[in-house]
């Protein structure tokens, strides 16, 4: 069956100057995606509360978590969820770990791991712990519990290029495989860091982030030498040929006007139409 695009509008999870911007870069993408096929979580207006977590806005990152975790449930088969901030994937990444027969895992493609954690961020930024979260660690009412965490072994980070200790600890201490900017040029070795999983089906996520900002304009953290979009483009390809596709997740972009978000589009788009060639033979 073909993908059930999720909109979610979250913004609360970056403490980026233009965390703001992602709710614009969603609804830029969800205007050029089928509407027939397109479900939109409610996000609220206020930016929520820590309450003791250590988590900014934490309050309403997990009301969205929940609210978004009901609106996957209406999904017959995977959903391809549009961000938002990268805390837009938490409830993506559970939802398709809880469906389905088979381990996943999660090929992360991002700038920045995101495995912090409340105690360690230099931020509390939540979206700089989403992928610790989604393994299992980190506040209550956020981390994915036992029966939908990705345990570490079975998590590929591919473009990281920007890390904080505490992030580089537990890539070492969990053998986290790591891919460079150069290997993702090469489809073979990230298909081969997923069969190595042991994993048979994948959640892919992309933070827009992974890029080269040359690529895109609409980056709320644009980091140097990223990836190019025609070469992540035929690396996700690559990918869904070999893998069934539990899920995936574009996330972080966040454009400075709508003209901008108008001329980045294009590459996003391309994107997506990467991620569903599997459903239209074109893998």
């Amino acid at each position: 069956m073909p993908a059930t695009f999720v909109v979610v509008p979250l913004w609360q999870g970056s403490v980026s100057a233009r965390a703001m911007s992602h709710v614009d870069g969603a609804e830029a993408i969800r205007g050029d995606l089928p509407s027939a096929a397109t479900l939109t979580v409610e996000v609220p207006v206020e930016a929520g509360e820590a309450l003791g977590t250590g988590i900014q806005r934490y309050s309403t990152i997990r009301r969205v978590r929940e609210a978004a975790a009901a609106v996957l449930e209406q999904v017959p088969d995977w959903a391809l969820t549009i961000g938002g901030d990268c805390g837009a994937s938490l409830a993506a990444v559970g939802h398709a770990s809880a469906r389905g027969e088979g381990e996943l895992a999660v090929l992360w493609l991002d700038a920045h791991p995101d495995l912090n954690t409340p105690d360690t961020s230099p931020s509390g930024g939540f979206g700089g712990m989403t992928l610790r979260a989604i393994a299992g660690e980190g506040a209550e009412g956020l981390k994915l519990d036992e029966s939908q965490r990705v345990p570490p072994e079975r998590i590929v980070l591919g473009g990281a290029r920007a890390f904080d200790d505490e992030e580089r600890r537990y890539i070492d201490e969990h053998g986290v495989q790591t891919l460079t900017v150069e290997d993702l040029s090469d489809p073979t070795v990230v298909v081969g860091a997923l069969e190595a999983t042991g994993a048979s089906r994948v959640f892919v996520h992309i933070d827009l982030d992974v890029l080269d900002p040359s690529a895109l304009t609409g980056l709320s953290y644009p980091l140097p030498f990223g990836v190019d979009a025609a070469t992540l483009a035929a690396t996700l390809r690559a990918v869904v040929a070999r893998f069934p596709i539990a899920g995936a997740a574009i996330a972080g972009f966040a454009p400075g006007s709508p003209l901008a978000a108008e001329d980045d589009l294009p590459t996003i788009l391309r994107l997506v139409a990467a991620l569903t060639s599997a459903e239209r033979g074109e893998a």
